[in-house]
């Protein structure tokens, strides 16, 4: 069964650092794009960056030059490096994953992320 796991949050001070892991298993036989969102009480949720399954990504205006992402093929897992946060990076995190074949779309639980002034 496809499952998507995020982990890396926590909670840091302004101008900190963090790096979030999205860990994918169970993905047979899927072609898929992978993204990271975030979401902020009493706001909607918002995409941050994606990934395609060529390797090409973009980013939210707000996390560009701030948030990078990269992979390790080797251990199907998508990363957020995010520097200088900001208290209104304040979230939490999520990654899905987009595809043509309907068994390989998923989301994980998410992880939490605060920044504090």
């Amino acid at each position: 069964q496809e499952q998507l796991v995020e982990s890396g949050g926590g909670s840091v001070r302004a101008g900190g650092s963090l790096r979030l892991s999205c860990a994918a298993s169970g993905y047979i036989d899927c072609t898929y794009d992978m993204n990271w969102f975030r979401q902020a009480p009493g706001k909607e949720r918002e995409f941050v960056s994606g990934t395609d399954r060529d390797g090409r990504t973009s980013y939210a205006d707000f996390g560009k030059g701030r948030f990078t992402t990269s992979q390790d093929n080797a251990k199907h897992t998508l990363y957020l490096h995010m520097d200088s946060l900001r208290p209104e990076d304040t979230a939490m995190y999520y990654c899905n994953t987009e595809s043509e074949q309907w068994w390989c779309r998923n989301e994980g639980q998410g992880t939490q992320v605060t920044v504090s002034s």
